[in-house]
This record gives C-alpha cells, sequence and structure tokens, in this order.
C-alpha cells in the first residue's frame, strides 16, 4: 500500500505484483484516505453483536442450576440444566455450550483417561418392548430398614416399567413384578438381566421359576457375562441417578 502511496508502484504493477485485483486496491487506498494504515488492517468478519451470545442472566443461571440440581441429587447435565432454563421462559443455548460453560467454571471435573468408547460393542433395543434391563438395588430406610428395591426398565426408550419394594427381592417377586409388568406394557421379546440367583440358576445346574416362565411366553432370556455389570448399564445408570435423588430426599416429618 505504502508502495502505491509513495508512486513507487501504480495499482496495476502492485495488483500484478501482490495478486491483488485492482478494484481491491483502490477500495484500500480510499480507507486508508479516510483513516491511515489502520483503516487498511484486515477486517473481522464476525457481527459486531451476536444474537445468540449466552446473556449474562442465562449464564449465571447456568450455574446457579448446576448448583441446585447437584444439591438435591438430582441430573445437572447440561441437557437438564437446558430443559429447566426453557421452563423458566429463558433462551436456552445449545447443551455443548452448557457444557463449556460449567467447564470454565471449574464444575466439570475431567475424568481419568479411559478406554475410548469407540472400542465397546454398544447395545440398544430398535424399538420398545425389545429388550427389558432388570437388576435391583440395596436401600437404608430413615428408620434402618435395610430393603431392596427391583427395577424393570425398557432398553430402547429407558422407561421405569416397575419400580418395587422389599426384604429381599425373591424369584417370587421377580416373575410378579415381571407379569404386572406385562400387563400394563405388554410382553418384550427378550429380557437382559445379571446372573443373580433370583434370575438365573444355570450355575447350579438347573432352572429357576423366572427362567420357566419366560420360554412359556416366547421371552428369550440374556444374561451379562459374570462380573460384568456394563452389560447392564442402563440400568447401573438408572440405580445411581434414584440413589443419588433418594440420598437427598428429606426425612419425613414427625
Amino acid at each position: 500500500m505504502m508502495k502505491i502511496v509513495s508512486k513507487q508502484l501504480t495499482v496495476t504493477a502492485a495488483a500484478a505484483e501482490y495478486g491483488f485485483s485492482r478494484r481491491h486496491l483502490h477500495r484500500l487506498l480510499a480507507r486508508y484516505r479516510d483513516g491511515g494504515l489502520d483503516a487498511v488492517e484486515p477486517r473481522s468478519r464476525a457481527p459486531h453483536t451476536s444474537p445468540q451470545r449466552t446473556t449474562d442472566e442465562v449464564r449465571e443461571r447456568i450455574l446457579q442450576l448446576r448448583a441446585e440440581l447437584s444439591g438435591n441429587g438430582l441430573d445437572a447435565g447440561p441437557v437438564t440444566i437446558a430443559w429447566h432454563l426453557e421452563q423458566e421462559n429463558l433462551q436456552a443455548p445449545s447443551t455443548s455450550t452448557i457444557r463449556r460453560i460449567l467447564h470454565t467454571a471449574g464444575l466439570i471435573v475431567p475424568e481419568p483417561r479411559k478406554r475410548p468408547r469407540s472400542s465397546y460393542l454398544r447395545f440398544e433395543a430398535e424399538q420398545p418392548n425389545e429388550t427389558w434391563q432388570s437388576d435391583f438395588t440395596h436401600w437404608r430406610l430413615a428408620d434402618g430398614t435395610d430393603i431392596e428395591i427391583l427395577n424393570w426398565l425398557d432398553d430402547h426408550s429407558r422407561y421405569l416399567l416397575a419400580c418395587t419394594a422389599h426384604r429381599p427381592v425373591t424369584g417370587d417377586d421377580v416373575v410378579a413384578t415381571f407379569l404386572t409388568a406385562t400387563e400394563q406394557h405388554g410382553i418384550p421379546a427378550s429380557t437382559l438381566t445379571d446372573n443373580g440367583r433370583v434370575y438365573t440358576a444355570r450355575f447350579g445346574g438347573g432352572r429357576n421359576a423366572f427362567e420357566y416362565l419366560l420360554p412359556l411366553l416366547g421371552v428369550t432370556q440374556k444374561n451379562g457375562s459374570p462380573n460384568h455389570p456394563q452389560t447392564q448399564g442402563k440400568i447401573e445408570r438408572f440405580h445411581q441417578t434414584s440413589n443419588a435423588g433418594s440420598a437427598h430426599t428429606p426425612p419425613p416429618a414427625p
């Protein structure tokens, strides 16, 4: 530009030497005459204002919701936070933006390096009632009573089909809750459980009541590999969430 201004080069010669069009150089000259060298610096193509930029109000509410939900033992991930923002008639940013805000605030702790997710063979039923998962978890009530909570979960939709408490869970309870769930939701094509004795007696060389029932209903029974709870990962994750919520439930009024 200065070579043109100092008349060392013509616009045509500068265009040929530097690979610019004559029209572009004339625009730069006009900007130089109006504002000097600063006006010739490349201009950002970004808009002066961004309508999609997250407001300070929304940013602050995201952090508040993270604390409130976590404090109550509830899921506090980006999807849940976005849902709460919408219920409050606030403009919810994308879940990736919410995650970035939480990460910047130090509210997402990076997990230790694990085996890549891509190396796992992930499974999800293609439609409802294709596979039901079942498992039970332990809990202690406010009065000190130990119970076991038996759950049935649809593998495709993650819909909770049944949730019952027992002291403890027995094979008869598995059969009874399964039949009750089928009356309400239909019969699944298959079930997926661990190798607990309430679900299978195969390691003892026999069959239990649940194993006798399923073939009569045309249901395929699937059991995870021993010591490999990841096979029933969906219901394991549900138990983590429900137990966290129960831990923050206030005791009943006296």
